[in-house]
């Protein structure tokens, strides 16, 4: 048992294995406070076959592990010659099953060693570091505690092509360094009359726990079975998955004898599976493979997040969004312009939340004239300018489950167009030029009309632009005022259908159409003015509304 921290659920482990008929032999890194190390010998003086081993520093990555397990494998199987196979655990490794069963397990499997050894061409599971080049080249210096070296020394030998030589018949091999190896193969590598040149040449690979037993195994042993005994997991970066209380179940699934890495402060997990009287379970195979699913799933969810949700760990770095908004939400530009009281009807027809203009540029539009929403959202304009896609993020996320619509325009903070125009949740509808509706009713100077005019219509034309690039992922759809006034119930009826799919009824009303009278001849006064309209659709100068020319229109009701 290779110990470093947390000596106390070590020692009791270790206790557990004694008390049941298992010899232990205790490593303790040589960096642990002395006063530990004595604590822990002295709180197992009373159990005859326990021992404790010459003290290493253990540093990850350097030869100082394998030789703290060489010199406890030699005290053990010199102290203990009735013991067939030999296990290697760490200080936070818990046994998950009683020991009776790993020893009829064992017993059936006399000449077996149960260690991972795979050839480097076929590992995968070596993550952001070096594979095939930790056998051909030398590592003196620490990764941890010199990285500068390290890197330098690493490039030095690529440069200079430096290749190591191999002794001879060693086939590189790696694999989890837990392993549980039979006396014959253990003692065979420990007395192997090339020892000094396999210990020379294995100092300097790099993390030599994860291949000197590995490679060696594979010279010596008659019966290998490629697999741990022990659960051990990884994440995506190759650090160990630390088991809690709420992972007794999921551990107990595994039907696996040993598992780390236990948290120290598991007060649960280690009542339970040290009990004396813990149950025991139907015999089954070790196989971790059942819950490897569950694995998958905690990788994808560290590596992903969940849609519209950007934890820290993944923000702002927009290649780890999985999805930019946590819900579909719809956009609408003009409408509110063009129809009296449009946020009123569309949520009594649709059943949605209809906001204003939530990205105006004196406050935040909520619903109901809020001021702070779910969430608690302020409706500051300061505080949502300051990151206007964690605005939006933030308040699709906070209302999951209903969807969530708002006005847009031209006078909105335009910042936030590229990000909802990527948005596959958002689904966009925009009649141009209804910014004109406004001006059309204001009481302006026409001077000051037509020079807002032009800069609203060149701001529009811009997002229009955006909205239409090819790699957009909105659902948008585009009428310019004309023809939208032309035949209002068909677009109207398509958009609550797509925010209501589960309605599928026809519309009855629509909301109250602004009067219009005259806007073609304003429209007309802008052209005589300099300002050339282009967004609106053509109007007649005269007092005639667009018509359907020859065709029949559909009949509405207006309220």
């Amino acid at each position: 048992m290779l110990c470093h921290t947390a000596l106390h659920r070590a020692g009791q482990v270790a206790r557990y294995w004694a008390e049941r008929g298992c010899p232990v032999v205790i490593h303790v890194d040589s960096s642990t406070p002395d006063a530990k190390y004595n604590q822990m010998r002295e709180a197992l003086a009373d159990l005859a076959n326990i021992r404790f081993s010459p003290r290493h520093i253990c540093e990850w990555g350097t030869w100082g592990i394998v030789a703290a397990t060489q010199e406890a494998s030699e005290i053990m199987l010199r102290d203990f010659p009735g013991v067939r196979h030999v296990c290697l655990a760490s200080g936070s490794c818990l046994p998950l099953r009683p020991v009776d069963e790993l020893r009829e397990y064992l017993d059936a499997r006399p000449r077996t060693d149960f260690i991972e050894s795979v050839t480097t061409a076929d590992v995968g599971w070596t993550v952001g570091g070096l594979n095939a080049e930790r056998f051909t080249l030398r590592f003196p210096f620490s990764w941890r505690t010199n990285r500068w070296l390290f890197d330098t020394y690493v490039e030095l030998q690529r440069r200079l092509k430096v290749k190591r030589k191999l002794p001879k018949n060693l086939v590189p091999h790696l694999g989890s360094q837990w392993w549980c190896l039979t006396r014959q193969t253990l003692s065979a590598i420990l007395e192997s009359p090339q020892r000094k040149a396999f210990d020379a040449y294995f100092r300097r690979v790099w993390i030599p726990d994860e291949s000197y037993f590995q490679s060696l195994a594979r010279l010596f042993s008659a019966n290998i079975e490629s697999r741990s005994l022990t659960l051990s997991k990884f994440d995506y970066q190759g650090k160990p998955h630390i088991f809690y209380d709420d992972h007794l179940q999921l551990l107990r699934r595994s039907d696996c004898f040993i598992a780390r890495k236990i948290w120290p402060h598991a007060h649960k997990l280690y009542a339970t599976f040290l009990h004396p009287d813990a149950a025991s379970h139907p015999r089954a195979e070790p196989n971790p493979g059942k819950i490897d699913r569950l694995f998958a799933k905690a990788v994808e969810r560290r590596i992903a997040g969940r849609a519209g949700l950007y934890m820290q760990s993944r923000f702002p770095n927009s290649e780890l969004a999985n999805g930019r908004t946590a819900a579909q939400y719809s956009v609408f530009e003009g409408f509110a312009q063009l129809f009296e009281d449009f946020d009123t009807w569309l949520s009594r027809v649709s059943g949605t939340r209809v906001h204003g203009h939530i990205f105006a540029p004196e406050r935040v539009e909520f619903a109901g004239g809020e001021t702070v929403y779910n969430g608690s959202l302020s409706n500051s304009a300061r505080l949502r300018d300051y990151n206007p896609r964690s605005f939006l993020t933030s308040l699709i996320w906070n209302t999951r489950g209903e969807r969530q619509c708002f006005q847009f325009g031209p006078r909105d903070n335009q910042t936030i167009i590229p990000f909802i125009a990527g948005d596959p949740n958002a689904q966009i509808s925009v009649i141009s030029g209804a910014f004109s509706v406004p001006l059309f009713q204001s009481n302006l100077n026409f001077s000051e009309i037509r020079a807002e005019a032009a800069r609203l219509q060149r701001i529009e034309a811009e997002m229009l632009t955006l909205l239409r690039a090819p790699d957009v992922k909105a659902r948008v759809r585009v009428w310019n005022l004309a023809e939208f006034v032309e035949n209002p119930m068909e677009p109207l009826q398509m958009i609550v259908d797509e925010i209501s799919p589960r309605s599928l009824r026809r519309l009855t009303e629509v909301p109250r159409l602004t009067d219009l009278t005259g806007f073609g001849q304003f429209l007309q006064n802008l052209r005589n003015q300099g300002m050339k309209p282009e967004l609106m659709g053509d109007f007649p100068a005269g007092g005639e509304m667009p018509g359907p020319g020859g065709r029949r229109q559909r009949p509405y009701l207006v309220r």
